[in-house]
């Protein structure tokens, strides 16, 4: 009997000419998008959905066309983040028509389609097996949301992935090396080893990490106007440039569950736009 490694073409199936139709879909469907960008992070619960979506209104500011697409389909956070509820997912001539809040960022996200409590159910084609199958899913969801959407010109796409260290790896090799990636921790000792973990996992690959962004970087203390320590000193070190340390604020927490954003001045928001900046300059730079 042969085992996978021994298979040599497709059978006929023809499963290699509908991938290469499919990449160069997507190839098509993004070709107005300037730079592209994965917010990912080994470590969950670090606010990687706020920082993307921060992110996206801060470069909005700046006057830059932005979009988000919820790669999260388990926990889709970016339809409430955004402010655009259950926007309908509407055809149009060149695809489906990419909702857009009220700051005119376009946002796709399953949350605008299921409800808080309700999980994205995949059917399996095999009993027992879901968990593969389920995986392959996911991708090819992505996939054809990826070359299903007029996109139409972008400065920079922003992908919200779920997270692990080793789905990190995964997507970044499924996104190419035309995305360059962002990594979201915490000051904690933890946070920090897990997304060391996601940095070694990426390495392995071609994919151009452009840094790291270390939320609730202590908190803002509206008493005394300074931002005071919420984590005890990390002596772990990642070996990639810090892009922002941005301060934890009960205000932003409260103004994301509402989808609204923080006002420009705010010392969070100060912080996020210099972090925007610098990913900017990073991805200007680039070769």
């Amino acid at each position: 009997m042969k085992s996978y490694f021994d298979i040599v073409g497709d059978g006929g199936s023809q499963v290699v000419a509908q991938v290469e139709a499919q990449q160069q879909a997507i190839a098509g469907a993004l070709a107005g998008v300037r730079h592209r960008v994965a917010v990912a992070s080994g470590k969950g619960g670090v606010g990687k959905s706020t920082v993307t979506t921060a992110l996206a209104r801060a470069l909005r500011r700046d006057g830059k066309r932005v979009a988000i697409l919820d790669g999260d389909f388990n926990g889709p956070c970016q339809a409430r983040l955004a402010g655009i509820g259950t926007a309908p997912w509407i055809p149009g001539e060149r695809g489906l028509s990419l909702p857009q809040n009220r700051e005119g960022i376009g946002v796709l996200s399953f949350g605008s389609l299921l409800p808080d409590a309700r999980a994205l159910e995949f059917d399996s084609v095999a009993q027992g097996d879901e968990q593969t199958w389920r995986a392959t899913r996911e991708f090819a969801t992505l996939a054809q949301l990826m070359a299903g959407v007029d996109w139409g010109t972008l400065d920079v796409l922003l992908f919200d992935l779920p997270p692990g260290a080793e789905r990190t790896r995964q997507f970044a090799q499924f996104l190419g090396a035309e995305t360059a990636f962002v990594l979201v921790t915490i000051p904690s000792d933890l946070s920090r080893g897990v997304v060391a973990r996601s940095i070694s996992a990426l390495e392995k690959s071609d994919t151009r990490v452009l840094g790291y962004v270390e939320n609730m970087a202590g908190y803002y203390c509206r008493g005394c106007g300074e931002v005071r320590p919420l984590f005890p000193a990390s002596p772990t070190v990642l070996p990639i440039p810090c892009l922002g340390a941005i301060p934890f604020d009960p205000e932003l927490a409260a103004r994301s569950d509402r989808g609204e954003a923080l006002p420009a001045d705010h010392p969070s928001a100060v912080e996020i736009a210099e972090t925007a900046r610098k990913i900017l300059e990073s991805l200007d730079a680039a070769p």
